[in-house]
């Protein structure tokens, strides 16, 4: 649960707008894995873990600090085999940051991407499942 603590005040001339940090690391990892050539996000053992437990985990692999006024996201990664990772890289970060200032009014200072692996093709997942069939 969030506390008044962990969400963020924004005056506004009726009273005060609160955005948790949980949205704006949902709204993050939404709009990284929009971006072709994105495959995933590394979530880790909390992520993996709420996975099994049959819920989707839309702020996977993200990591914000969000303050009164601006907004910094780590985002971790996981590429498709192939793709140019610094051009990856550029268009994720653009998307990130005009996903979070359009739609909680943030200014966003970065945006750090961090890969932290590559999927397979499908043509070696598909080998990988014929080996792990054959023992």
């Amino acid at each position: 649960m969030d506390t008044i603590a962990d969400k963020k005040d924004k005056k506004s001339g009726l009273g005060v707008i609160r955005i948790a940090d949980e949205v704006v690391s949902i709204i993050a990892g939404l709009a990284a894995t929009e971006i072709e050539g994105v495959d995933g996000m590394s979530g880790g053992l909390v992520g993996g873990i709420a996975e099994m437990l049959g819920r989707k985990n839309f702020s996977k692999g993200v990591k914000v600090e969000v303050g009164e006024q601006e907004a910094a996201v780590d985002l971790y990664l996981i590429v498709k085999y192939g793709v140019r990772i610094p051009d990856l890289a550029l268009l994720v970060q653009e998307n990130v940051k005009k996903a979070v200032e359009t739609m909680t009014g943030l200014h966003v200072v970065e945006v750090n991407i961090h890969v932290q692996g590559v999927g397979l093709p499908p043509e070696a997942q598909e080998e990988k499942e014929e080996v792990v069939r054959v023992r």
